[in-house]
C-alpha cells in the first residue's frame, strides 16, 4: 500500500466494517472526516482524539501536542489533558528524549494543556522516533460542534494559510537540500510557520459563536479536508480556489519540489462552515482577536467542485499527502 493515511475506501471496507460492538454511551464513532470520538457523560461529553507524528524529525515534540489538541478544538472544545506514547530507536540518547519532552512541555503550556500520562519505549521496531498522542477535552453536550454538522447554504471559511505544517516540516528537515535552490530567508521564514500550528484558540472561539462544523486540516491538505467535511455531512461543496490563502514561501518551496500545496498537510489551518447569519459576527470576532479567517466557498446540495479562474473541476477525495513525496 502507499505511504500515508489509509485511503477512504480501505478505511470503510477494512477498518470501519470490523468495528461492530457498540455502546450506547458513544455518541460519535469513527467516520470519514470526524476528528474525534465523543462519549456521553450526562450534561457533558468527553471528546478525545489520537494522532501520530510520523512525517517529521525536527519539532516532533511540539507537533505531537498540537495535532491532537487541534482535533479536539475542531469540536469547539478546549483540550484539558494529553497522553504521549514515544517509540524511539535504539540509537536514541537521554538528551534526545529530554529535548523532545522539553518541546512537548513548552507546547502544552502554551495552550494550557497538561501532559497526564503515556508510555516511553526504546525499540528496534522503528528507525526514527514516533510519537502518538491522545488529547482529551470536555464540553457541554448541547455546545458540541461536529465535522458532519455542515448545513446546506453554509459559508465555508479557512483560517491562516495552506500548507502551513507541511512547509514548516520540509523547510526544517530538508534545509540543506533547499539551500541550493531557494533564498535562505525564505527557508527560515517557512520554518517559522511551526509557531502557528495550534488552532485551539480558533476552534474554541468559533464554537462559542455557534458555527455548524469544523475540521482541522491535516493529511490530504485543504482539498482533502474540504472533501471530507462535505462527505461526512452528506452534502456537496463549491470552493473558490483563488480565494484560498497561500504564502509566497509556500509557493516557492512547493514549486521547487513539484508538490501541490493544496494537498499538503496543514495543521494550523481550520475549515469552518457557518450559516449566513453568523458570517459577519464570525469574521468580525476573529479579526478583533487578531486571527486570520477567509471565506473560500459554500456548502451545496450535491457535487464537490473547485472553481478557479472561471474553470470548474471536481474536488477529488484525499490521497497520499504531498509531504511524503517531498521527504
Amino acid at each position: 500500500m502507499k505511504i500515508g493515511k489509509v485511503p477512504t475506501e480501505v478505511l470503510k471496507e477494512v477498518i470501519f466494517s470490523n468495528i461492530k460492538h457498540k455502546r450506547e454511551e458513544v455518541l460519535v464513532r469513527p467516520n470519514i472526516g470526524e476528528d474525534c470520538a465523543v462519549i456521553d457523560f450526562g450534561d457533558y461529553v468527553s471528546v478525545m482524539s489520537t494522532d501520530p507524528i510520523t512525517g517529521a524529525v525536527k519539532d516532533i515534540g511540539s507537533l505531537a501536542i498540537h495535532i491532537s489538541c487541534n482535533d479536539i478544538a475542531s469540536n469547539g472544545v478546549e483540550p484539558i489533558g494529553i497522553m504521549l506514547t514515544i517509540m524511539a530507536p535504539p540509537n536514541t540518547t537521554k538528551e534526545d528524549l529530554r529535548y523532545v519532552m522539553a518541546e512537548a512541555n513548552k507546547a502544552a503550556a502554551s495552550i494550557n494543556v497538561e501532559i497526564i500520562g503515556g508510555h516511553t519505549e526504546i525499540t528496534d521496531a522503528v528507525n526514527k522516533m514516533i510519537i502518538s498522542t491522545t488529547a482529551i477535552g470536555r464540553q457541554v453536550k448541547e455546545n458540541l460542534v461536529l465535522s458532519k454538522g455542515a448545513k446546506l447554504g453554509d459559508v465555508v471559511f479557512m483560517t491562516k494559510h495552506v500548507g502551513l505544517e507541511g512547509v514548516s516540516i520540509i523547510a526544517a528537515d530538508l534545509e540543506e537540500k533547499l539551500k541550493n535552490k531557494i533564498d535562505y530567508e525564505i527557508i527560515k521564514a517557512a520554518q517559522g510557520f511551526s509557531k502557528d500550528i495550534s488552532v485551539v484558540k480558533e476552534g474554541v472561539l468559533a464554537g462559542s459563536i455557534g458555527v455548524n462544523s469544523m475540521h482541522d486540516v491535516t493529511e490530504g491538505g485543504i482539498f482533502g479536508a474540504l472533501w471530507e467535511i462535505a462527505e461526512v455531512s452528506g452534502l456537496g461543496v463549491e470552493i473558490y480556489e483563488d480565494n484560498i490563502k497561500i504564502r509566497e514561501e509556500t509557493k516557492k518551496i512547493c514549486e521547487v519540489l513539484s508538490i501541490n500545496p493544496m494537498r499538503l498537510i496543514s495543521s494550523g489551518v481550520m475549515v469552518i462552515t457557518a450559516s449566513k447569519d453568523k458570517k459577519d459576527v464570525l469574521i468580525n470576532t476573529f479579526k478583533s482577536e487578531g486571527l486570520q479567517i477567509t471565506e473560500i466557498g459554500k456548502i451545496v446540495e450535491k457535487d464537490k467542485k473547485i472553481i478557479s479562474k472561471n474553470k470548474v473541476k471536481e474536488l477529488a477525495p484525499p490521497d497520499v499527502d504531498e509531504l511524503y513525496k517531498a521527504i
